[in-house]
């Protein structure tokens, strides 16, 4: 994929602006000073006071006054550089591979940022203060952390040298606003008839799996279907950072694993999440991705009445992930193959495969059922089907009904 530069600055050009901010930075800084008790309208007169100075010597336009206001004040009370970048809409990743190295996502492609952060410290600087403010840590001796922006909801994933050789790295996946099933049904995600047939299925408590590859929609869309469950139920998400928005459920529980502290304590995995969740009268569990021994608590569950539940897993096609559910089970369990693929069959009704499209796109590409384990491998009915011949102007293919399920409870 070409990567172009993108023009943050707009007319004013790439060095000079970064200079004057730097410097305005800087007298800003000195006239702060110790103090932890200045308030967002007193740094704004002071921003104001060193910008009426540097139009003194120079001419400013409008628009780069309102830009380094803004500037200026994200980088001493907010996320500096990186706080651009979230309050654009049309952004939906940003990868920071060291102070100076920034790469955003927009629809059009990836883009290199003209600018930099001011050095190394400043951003090791915001990255504690993203883990901060949701009591988590990252370290050199815990230098891979996952967490999540406190104000948006957006996953965060952070490393730091030792193991990241060109400094702090930091990849931010952006959330935008809660997209439902109707605004996927418009985009073209998933047909309304498919839609509508898979809320039958959530209501009338069928265990669903998505799978997909990486940004491929699989969050966003397990958010969707969740519009489908009864109010009335009592609903359990469990996630290793907080991303889903379930609206309408009065009755939820939500919680998040922890990582280890310094001392290599107080870890809470996802497998003692699921543990505890069954204790907790759960109608249904939400588990927001399976991606390792957890797999096996997931299968138990599933095979003791909880019917329901909701997950999402890495996987490149159905029978993919079928075979890497195999292998997650196995570092929770020490049984035989053929009793996890019965485990799988008994506990999962539903898959629902997701990919990304050349074009950027998102398109649920295969809805089936799991059928019976026979001569060593778990068989799937393909319900709905992405043909690819069906081409149009403005689709690259369609989602096709190839059999019927008779649906239980309705």
């Amino acid at each position: 994929m070409q990567v172009k530069p993108m023009d943050i600055y707009g007319d004013i050009g790439q060095t000079e602006p970064e200079r004057l901010e730097n410097s305005m930075k800087e007298h800003i800084a000195e006239r702060i000073g110790s103090a932890d008790d200045v308030t967002d309208l007193r740094l704004y007169e002071y921003i104001d006071e060193e910008l009426a100075r540097e139009s003194e010597s120079r001419y400013i336009a409008l628009q780069d006054k309102i830009r380094l206001r803004e500037s200026l004040f994200n980088a001493f009370r907010r996320l500096d550089i990186l706080q651009e970048l979230l309050d654009d809409d049309g952004i939906t990743e940003i990868m920071i591979n060291g102070p100076e190295d920034i790469f955003i996502e927009r629809k059009t492609g990836i883009q290199r940022l003209r600018r930099s952060f001011q050095s190394r410290e400043k951003l090791e600087d915001i990255i504690q203060q993203i883990v901060g403010r949701i009591n988590r840590s990252v370290n050199t001796s815990e230098p891979i952390v996952d967490a999540m922006l406190r104000d948006d909801g957006s996953r965060v994933h952070i490393v730091l040298p030792p193991i990241a050789l060109n400094g702090p790295i930091v990849t931010i996946r952006k959330f935008p606003e809660r997209i439902g099933m109707e605004r996927m049904i418009r985009g073209g995600t998933v047909s309304r008839e498919a839609a509508e047939f898979l809320g039958r299925l959530v209501r009338c408590g069928y265990n669903i799996f998505i799978s997909g590859g990486t940004a491929s929609g699989k969050s966003t869309f397990l958010n969707a279907l969740c519009e489908y469950i009864p109010s009335e139920e009592r609903i359990i998400t469990i996630e290793d950072s907080a991303e889903l928005r379930i609206e309408g459920i009065p009755n939820m529980v939500r919680m998040e694993t922890r990582n280890k502290n310094s001392t290599g304590e107080g870890e809470i995995n996802m497998s003692m999440l699921i543990k505890a969740a069954l204790r907790m009268r759960p109608d249904r569990l939400i588990i927001g991705e399976v991606r390792g021994a957890e797999a096996a608590d997931m299968l138990t569950a599933g095979n003791t009445g909880h019917d329901g539940m909701l997950s999402t897993g890495h996987a490149n096609s159905t029978e993919d992930m079928l075979n890497r559910f195999e292998s997650m089970v196995l570092m929770g369990m020490d049984i035989p193959m053929d009793s996890i693929r019965n485990r799988i069959v008994s506990a999962i009704d539903i898959l629902v495969h997701l990919r990304r499209m050349p074009d950027g796109s998102r398109r649920v590409t295969e809805i089936s059922e799991v059928g019976e384990h026979k001569a060593g491998r778990i068989e799937l009915n393909r319900i709905y089907d992405y043909d690819t011949q069906k081409r149009s102007l403005k689709r690259i293919g369609e989602l096709k009904r190839t059999q019927k399920l008779e649906i239980k409870g309705g």
